[in-house]
């Protein structure tokens, strides 16, 4: 059944996750000094759906203060496919002045949007939908994953963009491998799709100054992570667990939010754990958010809605095809 315009709009609201109590470990001996960041709080993911994906959603248009200038972020799956199976899909929807990106770690996804893109995206591909003054997609697993089967999982976080790019015409960009920087050790493997890391960086540009690594933590793995003390930081377990700063553990699908002020994050692993660590410069402005569209005023919004319905961002059915 094709998702009407204005079912769409009544039934968009986002809502975000729980908070989690703080555990205490003393495994690793890593210490906090004047240098490292204080954890503010440890949410949990909750699960929902989108259209018909299973999602964790550890935020989404709350703890400005803390995610700025990302405002959501999504895992989908891990879920098996059966070869033969229906895709997982998330009917034509639209966005606005905000860029959404789609990291794969496992299976394929199909891409199709008002853009004219149709393309399917894969294990390691990192996508940006920089929305802009409006556009349409539809996401669903990819024609891999229905032909053989398979794990289908990654993340869709959205990343704000500045008051000054809300009404730019929107663009779609896919990065491989060679776009991303790569740091590895005896005890990590950090992924740069964004920003730079000890010398290391990504090629991926963004409107919002962000970083966003993918962190593998080997057994008694440990890693300090400098960031800008003026910059937000965040770090979420995709799998096993973690020590934090001030020797706070951080398990599977739990997101810690720092404070700021200073730079290092630390990180242990006892038993080997899965991570992204992400951030950036906050944005210094008002954020109003409805559904897919994120702005900086209600007037704003209230356009947003207009041009969606008198289909000026593009035609869900053509999209749906």
């Amino acid at each position: 059944m094709v998702m009407k315009r204005r079912e769409f709009i009544k039934g968009s609201a986002i809502v975000g996750a729980t908070l989690a109590g703080s555990k205490l470990v003393a495994e690793s001996g890593i210490q906090s000094f004047s240098s490292s960041r204080k954890v503010h709080r440890i949410i949990q993911a909750d699960r929902t759906k989108v259209g018909t994906l299973p999602i964790l959603r550890a935020f989404a248009g709350d703890h400005t203060d803390y995610v700025s200038p990302y405002v959501l972020l999504d895992e989908f799956g891990p879920v098996a496919l059966d070869k033969g199976a229906d895709p997982l899909r998330v009917d034509a929807h639209p966005h606005a002045g905000v860029s959404p990106t789609t990291y794969f770690l496992k299976g394929t996804g199909h891409h199709k949007d008002s853009l004219n893109y149709d393309f399917e995206i894969g294990q390691g591909d990192f996508m940006m939908f920089n929305s802009g003054k409006g556009a349409i997609h539809m996401e669903e697993s990819g024609q891999q994953l229905y032909e053989e089967g398979g794990e289908y999982h990654g993340f869709q976080i959205w990343l704000n963009m500045p008051a000054e790019y809300k009404l730019i015409d929107p663009t779609t960009t896919v990065n491989r491998t060679d776009d991303f920087g790569l740091l590895e050790s005896d005890q990590y493997k950090v992924k740069i799709m964004l920003g730079e890391l000890l010398g290391q960086k990504s090629s991926v540009k963004t409107f919002a100054d962000a970083f966003y690594y993918h962190v593998i933590l080997k057994e008694n793995g440990k890693i300090t992570i400098p960031t800008n003390p003026q910059h937000n930081a965040m770090v979420y377990s995709i799998s096993g667990d973690a020590e934090l700063n001030e020797q706070k553990k951080l398990d599977r699908n739990q997101i810690a939010l720092f404070e700021r002020g200073n730079s290092d994050i630390l990180l242990y692993s006892k038993c080997g754990a899965e991570l992204l660590v992400l951030g950036g410069l906050p944005l210094d402005e008002r954020v109003y958010s409805y559904g897919p569209f994120v702005m900086n005023n209600e007037e704003q919004i209230r356009q947003c809605i207009q041009n969606y319905n008198s289909g000026k961002m593009g035609n869900p059915d053509l999209v749906n095809l």
